[in-house]
Parts: structure tokens; sequence; C-alpha cells
């Protein structure tokens, strides 16, 4: 998979947390924010982030190249890894 995988999650989401596996499972290489874990100015830089891709800053949100996936939707975000 050479698109640029992303995963925006929170350390306590049940969603999150299967996403994170579903990724792992299928040896995908991300990047991982955990973003309740960010403090001060990088937890703000981080939800402004999120934001410019899912404006309602829920969890897991997820970008693939340019595809964006809120939520832990397994058959979209296979669809979108190919797999």
């Amino acid at each position: 998979m050479s698109d640029n995988v992303k995963l925006y999650a929170l350390s306590t989401c049940s969603h999150c947390k299967s996403t994170k596996k579903l990724l792992d499972d299928n040896e995908v290489a991300y990047d991982i924010v955990q973003v309740d874990l960010c403090q001060g100015d990088e937890r703000t830089d981080m939800i402004a982030e999120v934001k410019k891709y899912n404006p309602n800053c829920s969890f897991p949100t997820l970008l693939i190249g340019d595809k964006v996936i809120v939520g832990y939707r397994e058959n979209d975000i296979k669809e979108a890894l190919g797999l």
C-alpha cells in the first residue's frame, strides 16, 4: 500500500481500537495520533487538523491517501486499502 495512511484516534475509544486492529491485522503501515494523549498546543493543533478532514471532530478519523473515513467502517476501510 503506497498511499499515506494516518489514524486520528482516542486512546479510550473502542472504535479506534477496532480500526487500529484492522490495520495491524492487515499489516498496513500507518501513522497514529492519539489526540487525547496530546497536551497543550499540540492537542489544540491536532484537533484543528482533525477538523480540516472531519468538521465534527469525531473518532476515529482515518486518512487513506485523499480518502477520509470517519468511524469504524470495515468495508470502506478495506475497499480504500484495496484489501
